[in-house]
């Protein structure tokens, strides 16, 4: 059967050079090309990478110390934090999921990075896997964790969880979608009545898709999970590189109804969009936040003093009322999530061993269907 899922310009390319980075670690070419066809926002970054080639965590100025941190958000808000904080200075280093994966694969030989902050839990925990991340120590203040939190650590102590958010909820046009027509569930998206009319983001490129999608092939199984995103495919799926450009396909009325990461979500119902939310009762797949420190930092006391950071529950609620990522479950004991947050947000957490172990055979599925 011909199918019919869209992939919108330049996604598929993405998509197929990237996989190269996920599934063969240790071909930096590969990971290279991979990162310099990133978006503008990680070129205009990367004369700050360079620098940091030569002067990783060293000072700026006379007994000054400069940690370079790869994220993919709070870019705007976190090195001030830090620095009135304690003094340190952050080189920042900002780029969607699959850039700033890239770069690091890039640098496996000569790394350019201190600290990387990602919602990709399953990437890091791979690079854990290839001993690329310090081990063996533990924040002082990782008792202040919420329970289902702390059981996310991994047992060498290789990163710490920050928070989690919804990787996908359900968002529809209100204006064109109403009554018994509303999806409830992540089964209903299968009506024939959405045909068309669906979308979400590439689970190659935007860092919370994958895990969207992983939990639903650890939850169903392989074929299973294949089966039901088979199904979406068969009615048009539309995919787009990144949340943003969903959010710009419900807008403009290309899509009516969204798998969306919650954040951009909400952003929608802030920004008076017709858009309506629903957080399925089985629970939404969660994007988990680490943070992980480079094994060969030359400032691993700094490093870990960001990482502990971190995990602050002040901080944690200080990102919450003012960061561009604000929308988010946060780990800490004594941090709330924002008032307008569903009180019932269900968040399901995929086993990070399993997610990264299919990664790779996952990502090259979802490519796979795009060049049928």
């Amino acid at each position: 059967m011909k199918r019919n899922w869209r992939k919108t310009a330049g996604a598929a390319a993405g998509v197929l050079s990237l996989l190269a980075v996920t599934a063969c670690g240790g071909q930096n070419q590969n990971a290279a090309d991979a990162a310099a066809n990133g978006s503008n926002q990680a070129a205009a970054t990367a004369s700050a990478a360079a620098d940091a080639g030569t002067n990783s965590g060293t000072g700026t100025g006379a007994g000054t110390e400069t940690l370079t941190v790869y994220l993919n958000d709070f870019d705007a808000v976190i090195g001030d934090m830090f620095e009135k904080k304690t003094g340190i200075k952050l080189n920042i280093v900002s780029g969607n999921g699959a850039e700033i994966m890239s770069r690091i694969e890039a640098e496996q030989g000569n790394p350019q990075w201190d600290v990387v902050w990602i919602d990709a839990m399953p990437s890091i925990y791979g690079l854990d896997a290839k001993e690329q991340l310090l081990t063996g120590w533990t924040p002082d203040n990782v008792a202040g964790l919420k329970d289902n939190y702390e059981s996310l650590i991994p047992a060498d102590g290789a990163y710490y969880p920050t928070g989690a958010h919804a990787a996908g909820i359900i968002v529809y046009n209100k204006d064109k979608i109403s009554g018994t027509d509303i999806p409830a569930s992540w089964e209903d998206l299968k009506n024939a009545a959405y045909k068309g009319r669906l979308g979400m983001a590439d689970p190659a490129i935007a860092a919370p898709a994958y895990p969207f999608v992983a939990s639903f092939f650890e939850d169903k199984g392989i074929d299973g999970g294949k089966e039901y995103f088979n199904s979406l495919m068969e009615q048009g799926l539309r995919v787009y590189p990144k949340n943003p450009q969903v959010v710009q396909a419900l807008t403009s009325g290309e899509i009516e109804i969204a798998a969306l990461q919650e954040s951009n979500a909400y952003s929608m119902l802030d920004a008076g969009e017709p858009v309506e939310l629903v957080w399925p009762e089985d629970g939404a797949p969660a994007s988990v936040r680490v943070a992980a420190i480079q094994k060969d930092t030359e400032h691993a006391d700094a490093a870990k003093q960001f990482v502990s950071f971190l995990l602050e529950p002040e901080v944690q609620q200080e990102l919450i009322d003012s960061g561009d990522e604000s929308y988010f479950e946060p780990s800490a004991e004594g941090a709330n999530p924002k008032a307008d947050r569903a009180a019932d947000a269900k968040l399901n957490f995929t086993d990070a061993a399993w997610a990264s172990g299919h990664e790779a055979e996952i990502k090259q599925w979802f490519a796979d269907q795009a060049v049928q």
